[in-house]
């Protein structure tokens, strides 16, 4: 069954090889925290970006999140709007247990406008959060998630709580690093 799945793994990354797509970068400088958004769209190999997308499913199906059908959505809106791939997802664990625990029928996920506005489908809360960061935040300044805290949430921890979200999808890419160096098979 492993090999089974190592190999089905192998073929699906051999196939997205040429397809391009942006990788996040930080700043590792004393002091300030890295930024969430991506500095610019430097086409890349979607390796990187399908291994998010696992990640991102791997941790909402964890959370059994009603999110998990959603993650197109994200790694989508997170291309579109320029922002951290694990950025949305975070929130939406901070802010609602990964959409679990939100206003009946509000699909919002973020807490977006204390939790009051209404969307349709997660996918609609998913594109307008992902829009409105961009907007309202990142092209006024605020790029990282200490800058965004202060004028997304009253909550001086805020971005602590998302950080420590973030952090979890990191370690959980990390995991899926070393299961794919020691499964993938070469074509």
């Amino acid at each position: 069954m492993v090999k089974k799945l190592a190999l089905a793994l192998s073929i699906a990354l051999s196939i997205f090889l040429s397809v391009g797509a942006s990788q996040a970068t930080a700043e590792n400088i004393a002091g300030q925290s890295a930024h969430i958004l991506y500095p610019n769209k430097p086409v890349v190999s979607s390796v990187p970006l399908m291994k998010k997308r696992l990640t991102i499913k791997r941790m909402l199906l964890k959370y059994d999140s009603p999110l998990a059908g959603d993650v197109d959505t994200f790694i989508n809106s997170c291309m579109e709007y320029v922002l951290d791939c694990y950025l949305l997802p975070s929130i939406t664990g901070l802010e609602s247990y990964f959409g679990r625990y939100t206003h009946p029928n509000s699909y919002n996920p973020f807490g977006w406008g204390g939790g009051y506005i209404l969307f349709d489908t997660w996918g609609e809360a998913i594109q307008t959060v992902a829009s409105g960061l961009r907007q309202n935040y990142a092209n006024r300044g605020a790029v990282s998630v200490e800058e965004i805290g202060p004028i997304y949430a009253e909550s001086k921890t805020w971005a602590v709580r998302v950080n420590h979200f973030m952090d979890l999808f990191d370690k959980e890419e990390q995991k899926l690093d070393l299961f794919l160096n020691d499964h993938i098979v070469n074509l």
